[in-house]
């Protein structure tokens, strides 16, 4: 992983099937980040990940793994109820 200048990090990706929005994880399941476009050639791609901590300098080197769809945004109902 490598952290670019606009704050995100990129990830060489080893697995083939990952897709925008995916969340990835550490080694511990913790949320790193959830990929926001895949980059690069298609025999050998990375991503530009959205971080999801403040302490992405610790994260460089560190293997990541795929951990599902990232939760859909919860609409507000501005406090009105669905009948």
């Amino acid at each position: 992983m490598h952290l670019a200048k606009s704050g995100r990090l990129i990830v060489k990706l080893s697995a083939a099937g990952i897709r925008p929005g995916e969340m990835l994880v550490d080694s511990a399941g913790r949320r790193v980040g959830r990929i926001a476009e895949l980059i690069g050639p298609v025999s050998a791609p990375y991503a530009s990940v959205i971080p999801m901590t403040d302490r992405t300098t610790r994260l460089a080197g560190a293997k990541v793994f795929a951990g599902g769809q990232a939760r859909p945004e919860r609409r507000q109902n501005n406090g009105r109820r669905r009948n």
